[in-house]
Order: C-alpha cells, then structure tokens, then sequence
C-alpha cells in the first residue's frame, strides 16, 4: 500500500480510515524508500483509539467486536537482483536501526546498497522480513528471480497479487497458482500485497 508520501494518491489518514472500514486484521503501509507516511499512519491511528475507545462493531453477517488493525512497518526498495531491477518489501523491521537507514532517504540506493543481497540483509539485520515484490513484473522470469533471491536469503514472496488490476481485487487466477508453489518449492513465506496507489486501497490504480 503506498500513500502521496512517495508515489500513492492516499493520505495516511484515509489510508487506515479505508483499512478500519473494511476490516483489515493486519497490514503494512510500504512506500518507496521512505517511512514517513508509516509514522503519519501510526500517529493517525493511535489518536483514533484515544478518540473512539469503545469497541467497533462489526457489519455483516458476523456481528460482535473487532480490535483496530495492526499497523506493522513497511517499505519498498528499488534493488538490483540478478542483473534486473526489481523491488524488495521490507516489513516489522526497526524503522531507527542503522541498517536501514540508506533505504529510508527518499531515493533509490546506489552501487553496493542497492544490491539485493545487501538489501536483504540489511531489513533481516532491522528485524524484518524481506519479500519479494511481484515476482512476475520483471524483464526475467519468476522462476530465476525466486531462486536468485531464495539464494540470498530472502524470506518471502509476494504470492497474492492482482496483476491484471480487476476492480473488485482478487489475486491473479493464472499467476497465483505459479507463485504459491515456487514459494512451497523454496521453503517461503507467502505475502499479499494490492500495491495500492491509487485512492481505493482495493485496487493498484
């Protein structure tokens, strides 16, 4: 999900009143190379809770209360793995740890940083998880990507993934299958991601 923070059209706040309303459990804001709209978010929501302390309801069919959504750390990285560019997510990692600090400047990295090895390592070295990001968005196919990244180490790929921009999202019917078994092949966590950039945070565009 991407907010005008880098190249998204949301604002934070409408991001997590978007991911309040549909009910999200868990997600990640992952702008390019910043975690600006990340803190914006969190602030957002913590001042939403104090605001609203009763439980929300939910609608539906399936009626009781639900918590807030989490709001875990997320960005997304410009790197260079095996000769192509492609884009690393980073998520649950240490926003202020050293490591990351080359990724978090609003622009890609260059030479050695911008390595997918050193990009991997750098969000594990935070605590996070690396994934990933559509694998089959690149000038190479998925299957040498994942096992170019699988032998740097990283920890996921981003299986569910709308790559033909339906306007009810739903993860590609001919690619996701693809996708869950290089994952189960290479041992990897499977992500979802709708790569929000537009104003509805179901959709890519």
């Amino acid at each position: 999900m991407h907010t005008h923070h880098s190249d998204g059209q949301l604002s934070a706040e409408n991001l997590i009143e978007q991911a309040i309303r549909l009910g999200l459990r868990e997600f990640a804001i992952t702008d390019h190379h910043t975690v600006s709209g990340f803190r914006k978010a969190k602030q957002y929501l913590e001042d939403w809770q104090w605001k609203n302390p009763a439980p929300i309801q939910r609608r539906g069919r399936h009626k009781g209360t639900r918590r807030l959504p989490r709001l875990w750390t997320g960005v997304e990285i410009t790197s260079l793995l095996a000769d192509v560019e492609v884009h690393i997510l980073g998520y649950a990692f240490k926003p202020g740890h050293a490591a990351m600090q080359p990724y978090l400047n609003h622009c890609s990295p260059r030479g050695h940083d911008q390595q997918a090895a050193q990009v991997i390592a750098s969000i594990q070295a935070a605590g996070g998880i690396a994934v990933l990001a559509h694998p089959c968005r690149y000038r190479r196919s998925p299957e040498e990507l994942v096992a170019a990244a699988a032998d740097h180490g990283i920890d996921g790929i981003e299986v569910y993934y709308a790559y033909d921009n339906p306007k009810e999202w739903r993860p590609c019917p001919k690619k996701t299958p693809t996708m869950r078994q290089l994952a189960e092949d290479f041992d990897l966590l499977k992500t979802c991601g709708t790569d929000t950039h537009g104003p509805n945070l179901t959709r890519r565009i």
